[in-house]
């Protein structure tokens, strides 16, 4: 073989190694879009069960009305939100909310039995669990792209295409002081 050829051959490698990173690429950031599209779907869900839950807790007149108020608010801000930073505030404020309804509703015996609301605790609650399962799906592909984004040689392609590192989807440190917290029942 002439050094020619041996160059060619180099030259070609390298840039089928650069064409399958930058692929790489695009499949991961792909793959957050699509992770992040599906959180997206499941906290528009849950936004839509939100008016039939304050429908059946407002016929309970001594139910915590302050606790209502923060659904809706929260339901309110998760509607309007713009960005996923946002979105993920809203669902965080509305996670806690929720259970705050829920721990409230062993307080009263009506509720508790009311068969709407079972219904519609128990579909939330459902929601909550996906919703958690595709956090965690949408952050394990972040932590695979953000790692190839600070890997070398990866993150010269990273940086040369502008692939920037991704943010986590995760419960904000004070929401998530709040939601382990329980709630004080006032009987």
């Amino acid at each position: 073989m002439s050094g020619g050829t041996i160059l060619l051959l180099v030259i070609a490698g390298t840039v089928a190694y650069l064409i399958i990173m930058y692929n790489q690429f695009v499949s991961l950031r792909a793959g957050i879009d699509a992770a992040w599209s599906d959180i997206d779907i499941q906290l528009k869900r849950r936004y839509d069960l939100i008016p039939a839950l304050v429908d059946t807790l407002k016929g309970y007149k001594a139910y915590e009305g302050e606790t209502l108020e923060k659904v809706i608010k929260a339901r309110q801000v998760g509607l309007s939100a713009a960005n996923m930073d946002e979105k993920a505030v809203a669902s965080n404020m509305l996670s806690g909310a929720l259970g705050k309804i829920f721990a409230l509703s062993e307080a009263y015996p009506d509720l508790k039995a009311d068969g709407s609301f079972l219904h519609l605790q128990n579909e939330l609650s459902h929601l909550e669990e996906t919703i958690q399962n595709a956090r965690r799906y949408y952050n394990a592909i972040v932590r695979d792209f953000n790692a190839k984004c600070e890997s070398f040689p990866d993150l010269l392609i990273a940086q040369k295409f502008h692939f920037n590192p991704r943010e986590y989807f995760q419960l904000d440190t004070a929401e998530a002081a709040k939601i382990k917290t329980m709630p004080k029942i006032n009987l």
